[in-house]
């Protein structure tokens, strides 16, 4: 009796198995693709709530971030890292990998971008931040340089490889100060991405410093001051699907959904606003 009883599980195990590696069985089970996107470290917290939302409706996708400063990780894709999405905090990093900019653009020559695939995807905002209680009153960009000129102030901002860096140089060129002769003077700290120049600000290491507004509203920071176009330009994030890409259809359908309006709420809700 026992023998019959074991004879019946063992051939109940054995038709389970059938099916599931059967043909229709194996069909209807969904494929699996996985996704590497690499973003400015700035798009930290809302890429990953909407990479969530993304792989809760579409079971079959997961999403592997990298989060890092955009020159970084254009190194990575150059050097190359796998890589499905790319996107940018500025669009320098994404010129030179793209190989319909002219060689002012693309000194290199780089062929990454996977031509028809690229959007403007996001603007965002510069902002003068301080630590709580402000202990030094700076109010505006304009009380910035005046401690800078007085040598009266310790400043953060990020590395000249880096966007924010390199919108923050903008600033100081339109203002007629030398970053060296600063950088000298010892009024200058640096950052190698915007998380650790909004780090410094908000352990209160410097007086102020210079972040993306998105990144002063996720850290509570406060905002003193905004860069206008006519101080640093634009700050808009290009995203495009990488050419060696292994899953280019999946990468441009995720891209998609950051260009759809439930992806833009999220963005919105933190201070990014959709490319003009």
């Amino acid at each position: 009796m026992k023998a019959r009883k074991t004879l019946a599980l063992l051939l109940a195990m054995a038709l389970v198995l059938a099916l599931a590696a059967s043909p229709a069985a194996l069909a209807a089970a969904p494929e699996k693709t996985e996704l590497i996107v690499f973003a400015a470290a700035s798009m930290t917290e809302t890429l990953t709530e909407l990479k969530d939302k993304y792989e809760a409706a579409n079971p079959g996708v997961t999403i592997l971030c990298n989060f890092d400063s955009s020159g970084t990780l254009k190194t990575q894709i150059q050097e190359g890292a796998d890589c499905d999405l790319f996107i940018s905090a500025a669009p320098r990093q994404m010129n030179q990998l793209d190989a319909s900019r002219d060689k002012d653009a693309n000194p290199d020559g780089l062929d990454f971008v996977l031509q028809g695939s690229r959007v403007d995807l996001l603007e965002n905002k510069v902002a003068l931040v301080v630590p709580d209680g402000n202990p030094r009153g700076i109010t505006s960009f304009d009380r910035l340089v005046e401690l800078l000129k007085s040598g009266d102030v310790l400043f953060a901002m990020g590395n000249s490889d880096v966007p924010v860096g390199q919108y923050t140089q903008k600033i100081l060129a339109f203002y007629g100060l030398k970053e060296e002769e600063l950088a000298k003077a010892g009024l200058i700290t640096y950052g190698s991405n915007v998380k650790e120049v909004t780090t410094q600000v908000k352990e209160a290491s410097v007086d102020c410093g210079v972040v993306y507004g998105t990144d002063a509203f996720s850290a509570g920071l406060e905002v003193v001051d905004t860069a206008d176009k006519e101080m640093c330009g634009q700050v808009i994030y290009p995203a495009a699907v990488m050419k060696n890409s292994a899953h280019p259809e999946a990468a441009r359908a995720f891209l998609d959904y950051l260009c759809g309006d439930e992806a833009m709420k999220v963005f919105e809700g933190v201070g990014f606003s959709r490319a003009a």
